[in-house]
């Protein structure tokens, strides 16, 4: 008997958001974020553990790739959310710090890494790449955290999303950099030396050429379409806003990639921060409609996909040592790198040290980028160097919640 693909799907995707909301829910009893409850879910359904999409109940289909790409839809629109809460006012009231603090933060991982990763024997793509994996913060756990210790309308919780923001810019730009020479390198590998070299310019020149007339186009043409759109009951009512909105953000993802070489994120990213500029009950409409599609379907799909490509079974016991140094970096370099950006920028002390724990974590947005670097094939799955950095971003976002609640701790007694 012949078994339909479709049916399979619809269960394997059944068990994946329910557990994705099982494991949240259990991280948000234990205080820590959903992200990391997703997160073990997902290694625990995977090979680690439950091998679970090959049980007999799919019937030998293989739903992987199925999974992979819906998992990519959930990356892109994640980015989108990201980009569309950007709020340049409130990343002008503590400019100077931001600028310094989001900077450092994103050269100073990798500054550190690389002599390790060239000691180790890795070439110049995954050595670059996994910087830029740790150059990444996750800034909706810190904030989380800020939130509940009733600080998040300080100094710090302030330069804490200006600087999140720069620094992931920063991560972004890097990650299609890094991806775009790679591909350049790649195709002109057989080429002569010349050629090779004619044909990385034409990328770089490919890909800023994109990053500036997208931008533009997102800047100033989007916002004012969707305003204009929101003015007709027509079109607006039904969805129809909210459908435009997202095939604008469909469109500059497929041309990112396309028409620009750079990675899909770098286009829903942008036309993010293009909607954000929109009127506010535009934005709102379409930050609910996304956010629903988002963190109800696809968004936890990407999680748990990522889990399922981390095999800590394989996970030699001798590469322990290598991960463990990489989190020390990851630690050092964020709370240096963006702790001196933050004095360099008029914090004392203690405000500094305060931002630098608050960035420690690389969460989704490090997950996203590792991802990035595992699906052009920058990283191995086979090899340590995956699950050691997915360890990384795991054990970091677990400790930030802890560092930051210590780094408070006399502004919690004091307010309380």
């Amino acid at each position: 008997m012949e078994h339909n693909p479709a049916v399979a799907l619809l269960l394997a995707l059944g068990i994946i958001i329910l557990a994705s909301r099982v494991g949240g829910a259990i991280a948000r009893q234990l205080k820590h974020p959903r992200v990391l409850g997703e997160l073990i879910v997902g290694v625990l359904l995977g090979p680690t553990l439950l091998d679970f999409l090959h049980w007999g109940v799919f019937h030998g289909i293989e739903l992987g790739e199925t999974i992979h790409e819906m998992a990519e839809l959930g990356v892109i629109i994640l980015m989108f959310n990201i980009g569309l809460e950007v709020s340049l006012k409130e990343l002008g009231k503590v400019g100077r710090v931001g600028i310094f603090a989001g900077v450092l933060g994103a050269v100073a991982p990798i500054v550190l890494v690389l002599p390790l990763m060239f000691a180790s024997g890795y070439a110049w793509q995954p050595a670059i790449f996994t910087g830029v994996t740790l150059a990444a913060t996750s800034v909706s756990i810190s904030a989380q955290v800020l939130f509940e210790l009733g600080v998040l309308q300080t100094k710090e919780g302030n330069a804490l999303l200006a600087t999140a923001l720069i620094d992931d810019v920063l991560a972004i730009l890097l990650v299609s950099v890094v991806v775009a020479v790679t591909a350049a390198s790649g195709a002109g590998a057989v080429a002569e030396e010349g050629g090779a070299a004619a044909d990385l310019a034409l990328v770089m020149l490919r890909m800023v050429a994109y990053i500036v007339i997208a931008g533009a186009l997102a800047w100033f043409v989007v916002p004012r379409h969707l305003n204009w759109l929101a003015k007709r009951p027509s079109i607006a009512q039904s969805y129809g806003l909210e459908a435009a909105a997202l095939i604008i953000m469909l469109l500059f993802a497929w041309s990112a990639e396309e028409l620009g070489g750079v990675a899909t994120i770098t286009g829903s990213f942008l036309a993010g921060i293009g909607m954000s500029r929109a009127r506010e009950s535009v934005k709102h409409a379409i930050d609910e409609a996304a956010s629903a599609i988002a963190y109800s379907f696809l968004v936890p799909i990407f999680f748990i996909q990522v889990g399922l490509g981390a095999d800590l079974s394989t996970f030699p016991l001798e590469a322990l040592p290598f991960a463990a140094v990489i989190l020390v970096i990851a630690i050092v370099s964020k709370v240096g790198g963006c702790g001196l950006g933050a004095l360099m920028g008029g914090f004392n002390r203690l405000e500094s040290l305060r931002l630098g724990v608050c960035m420690v974590s690389r969460g989704e947005v490090g997950l996203i980028v590792a991802s990035i670097g595992l699906s052009v094939g920058i990283f191995q799955q086979d090899t340590p160097l995956f699950s050691a950095l997915f360890l990384v971003i795991l054990i970091s976002t677990l400790i930030t919640p802890i560092l930051v609640r210590m780094a408070f701790a006399g502004e919690t007694a004091a307010t309380s």
